[in-house]
């Protein structure tokens, strides 16, 4: 930093900064951004752009095909030296275009996980992105928070900042607002919070006063993360694969190569390439690329559907879920929270509204009444806009609440009783608060009015509060002892409607009482009041639902609330079993092996803390479960990291909770969970489609070379006329199926076993039925045509096309892999398939009968007839693994249809 901010007064530093405690304006903060420029740090250098390119070449295949080329164009044959530099290059520009688009996708993606920071702007408390912060705005801390830039405290409450990544401290540093010394260290730096440093516990309230490079963390490090590389444990068990397959292609090769020259008798120059022709045709040296592809495709559209992928081995886990256990509160409901029902002494008020809106109507016994005529009401509703660190805003599309749902339904509820709270507020000046915590589930602010009146205004779990309460607010707006058992009931009944219960309790103090602590709130509180809020399910949520049941995932609710509440919400959504609940009281007194037991039938769990989760996570993993488990808050950190696919909220999330996890909510729908999971199977199918249509058309290529070349017969394709099959196939077909969509029963089948291997059996079989078939074909035309006395330029130009036509057709058949091909959506296929399908039939009509082609690749043309003979082929190699296909459906018992 320029100055010790650490080490001057609060007011010095604001005035320094040209700001004050209640922030910039709009205006002003948009001016210093411009002169200031965004709060980020500098971007992590980035290989030169012709480093990157080369870099596509440092792969085993193409140190080959480069040896071969320099030996074809020492032999002389420099047509086929030009069409293996062609393969050589083509590969290598494709596979430099896809990663410069992986790694924008990723850069998109960090994009959108920047944290937000909430600040005071014209005085009013706003979220802004956090590289929008500039030097002079203030900005508010809370638990879970990542501190968006170096911080000048101006007022705390029990903060508590991780700075391990600045210190190397392990514990969390308990911040305070009184200047220290100029020369104190970076961690006895007590009245500052740091960028990138995180919020443990309490409450702030800061200056800041720099950002971006000139942060402490920007000057200790100019550089971001990198960017991730593209990849999974799955795409890099293929790239393993691939390259040690190459291998054994590459000595079967030299083997067949002696063969051919010490026993045959070849020309070593016409063995050479046809040895060439087989290492190109067997090595499958474009799936790692088109295995990239489809990741790539699949990350983006997960982003489309809200859901933001941070690790990518997500993706895979994605497709074995079988348990998601899900918060209530904004995932499974619409997180608009409305005040439906507020009981005072013996009356039970219902009202009405929509939304965050101060308006709607006030029933009592069926009577629209006015709130201003009920003291009691009155009282609660003041209470519920003074306890309470939300605003609402009224935009173009409604009113919104900026802060947590609950309190600004508790605001709209004041509007509804006729205060205003911003009125309020002004009139009863907050002195100090307690913040709500998970650990003692109640809020707690100090208020003092102009005419030197102050009470402690208290809202929290109804259990708790009335624990903390002993009188009771009369009806005649005096006191009388605590009823326990009326409000148990009360809170009970509104419970039972589907509603989360708080209550509101007050305690006058004296006018000089300006410091609030625990110990002025506990047991000596007047009761003045419960109310009951509904959050209704979102309707595409409770469609999720019926979709993830559908498809075998068991949906388990992790909620807070009370346990009538979660129960009612369960039933309204749809989970398998809603009736029976077990509460966190319930999990603290049953052991490892009884949880473990209870988990599997229990489908809600109410009353929970965070720490809850990390048991019921481990409980579902000890029967070899694969969980999926959403969480927000701090504490939910270990939850996350130990389930199998950890799901942070974007929205209300912590930045220590989206750290922790694999995938974040953009819009904290359970909806979009249930679409990550569908694109997470997408992704995964889509990648076995890849690997199931490159080794076994593949195969089939090397297949007709290499038993030529053993039994000494002339080959049916040249070598070159191979080299250009990959060309045109290898990476265009395959790559078709990156962006196949989700197939129909993708969501109606159990999920895969969580370690099923790809290279499964049936994949082994494939392999060997298909290119089996591919052999049978190709020789077959050749024998075809050379039995009816056709050229040998014609005989393997009509081989060549059967072996592009069966890899056509086997394109088609096998887009569908858990059900039959021969559909009318199976045939209709996608825009991708058929400009794939297109491009290679257009090219394989050049290399026929353009002339310039046929004097280079040696090709014919070939006659009508026959060319319609050569589709047959196709058709038939369809129709046999069709039918081969439905037997082994039936012979499965028919379960994928």
């Amino acid at each position: 930093m320029a100055e010790a901010y650490h080490a001057k007064p609060a007011d010095d530093v604001l005035a320094a900064l040209e700001t004050s405690a209640s922030g910039l304006s709009q205006e002003e903060a948009e001016a210093r951004l411009r002169a200031h420029g965004p709060n980020r740090l500098p971007e992590a250098k980035k290989r030169h752009v012709v480093l990157r390119f080369l870099a596509h070449f440092h792969n085993v295949l193409i140190y080959v095909l480069l040896a071969s080329a320099v030996i074809t164009a020492a032999m002389e044959h420099f047509v086929d030296t030009g069409v293996i530099l062609a393969v050589v290059i083509a590969n290598a520009i494709i596979g430099f275009i896809q990663e410069g688009r992986a790694e924008k996708a990723m850069e998109s993606l960090r994009s959108m996980l920047a944290p937000k920071a909430a600040v005071l702007r014209d005085g009013t408390r706003r979220s802004v992105d956090g590289q929008d912060l500039v030097p002079g705005d203030i900005v508010l801390l809370e638990a879970g928070d990542k501190v968006p830039a170096d911080m000048r405290l101006l007022r705390v409450h029990g903060l508590q900042v991780q700075e391990a990544i600045l210190t190397g401290e392990s514990v969390p540093v308990e911040k305070a607002t009184a200047p220290g010394a100029e020369d104190a260290p970076l961690g006895d730096r007590s009245a500052m919070a740091f960028s990138g440093t995180l919020v443990t516990a309490g409450i702030g309230r800061g200056v800041v006063v720099a950002t971006g490079a000139k942060s402490e963390i920007g000057r200790i490090s100019s550089l971001l993360s990198e960017v991730e590389v593209l990849t999974t444990p799955l795409v890099r068990q293929m790239d393993v694969f691939a390259k040690w397959l190459t291998v054994l292609i590459l000595i079967v090769a030299a083997v067949l190569l002696l063969f051919g020259y010490f026993v045959e008798h070849h020309e070593f120059a016409d063995m050479f390439m046809a040895v060439v022709g087989l290492s190109v045709a067997a090595i499958p040296e474009g799936l790692p690329a088109v295995l990239t592809i489809t990741l790539a495709v699949g990350v983006q559209a997960m982003a489309r559907r809200n859901a933001i992928v941070r690790r990518l081995p997500a993706i895979e886990t994605l497709g074995s879920v079988s348990v998601i256990c899900s918060d209530k509160t904004g995932t499974l409901t619409r997180n608009e929270m409305m005040v439906a029902s507020v009981a005072v002494d013996r009356d039970l008020f219902v009202l009405e509204g929509e939304g965050y809106a101060p308006e709607g109507a006030i029933r009592l016994n069926d009577r629209v009444i006015e709130g201003r005529d009920h003291a009691l009401l009155q009282e609660l509703a003041r209470a519920a806009a003074l306890c309470n660190d939300a605003e609402l805003h009224l935009k173009e599309d409604g009113w919104i609440v900026e802060g947590d749902p609950m309190e600004g339904a508790l605001l709209a509820l004041s509007g509804k009783v006729g205060l205003d709270p911003r009125a309020e507020a002004d009139a009863w000046a907050r002195t100090d608060a307690i913040p709500f915590d998970a650990k003692h589930r109640f809020m707690a602010t100090l208020n003092h009015d102009h005419e030197r009146r102050a009470f402690a205004f208290v809202k929290g779990a109804p259990e708790r509060i009335l624990a903390m309460c002993a009188e009771q607010r009369a009806a005649d707006g005096g006191t009388q002892a605590l009823d326990d058992d009326h409000w148990y009931e009360t809170a009970e009944a509104i419970a039972a409607r589907g509603q989360r219960v708080l209550a509101f309790a007050v305690r006058p103090v004296e006018a000089d009482h300006t410091v609030l602590d625990f110990s002025d709130v506990e047991g000596s509180l007047i009761l003045v009041g419960l109310v009951g809020l509904i959050d209704p399910p979102r309707p595409e949520a409770i469609a999720a639902v019926a979709e993830c049941r559908e498809a075998g995932i068991r949906v388990k609710m992790i909620t807070g609330d009370h346990a009538g509440t979660a129960a009612a919400i369960g039933r309204q959504i749809g989970l398998e079993n809603p009736d029976k609940v077990l509460t966190g009281a319930d999990l603290d007194a049953l052991d490892e092996t009884d949880l473990a037991a209870a988990v599997l039938d229990t489908d809600i769990f109410a009353r929970t803390s965070p720490e809850h989760k990390l048991r019921l996570v481990m409980a579902l993993q000890s029967h070899g479960l694969t969980v999926a488990m959403t969480g927000d808050g701090v504490n939910d950190a270990p939850a996350l990291k130990r389930a199998d696919a950890g799901i942070a909220m974007g929205r209300k999330g912590s930045e220590a909770a989206k750290e922790a996890a694999e995938l974040v909510l953009a819009d904290d729908n359970f909806a979009s969970i249930a679409a990550a999971v569908r694109e997470g199977r997408t992704v995964y199918d889509n990648i076995k489609k890849v690997i199931s249509w490159t080794l076994p058309t593949n195969a089939g290529e090397a297949m007709t070379i290499i038993v030529a070349l053993l039994f000494g017969m002339t080959l049916p394709i040249t070598p070159i006329q191979i080299l250009w099959i990959n060309l045109v196939t290898a990476v265009t077909l395959g790559l078709a199926l990156a962006f196949e969509p989700t197939e129909e029963n993708t969501m109606r089948r159990p999920p895969r076993p969580r370690h099923e291997p790809i290279l499964t059996a049936h994949l082994a079989w494939q392999i060997v039925l298909v290119s089996g078939l591919f052999f049978g074909g190709v020789f077959g035309v050749y024998a075809y045509a050379t039995d009816r006395g056709y050229p040998l330029d014609l005989a393997r130009t009509m081989a060549m096309n059967t072996l592009v036509v069966m890899e056509i057709f086997y394109l088609f058949f096998v887009r569908s892999l858990y059900g039959p091909s021969l559909t009318w959506a199976g045939l209709r296929g996608t825009p991708m398939i058929w400009t794939m399908a297109i491009s290679v039939t257009l090219a394989q009509f050049a290399i026929t009968y353009v002339p310039l082609m046929q004097r280079i690749f040696g090709t014919a043309p070939v006659p009508l007839a026959d060319g319609l003979l050569i589709v047959g082929v196709g058709v038939v190699l369809f129709a046999i693994i069709e039918v081969e296909k439905k037997l082994r459906l039936v012979a499965a018992g028919g379960t994928l249809r």
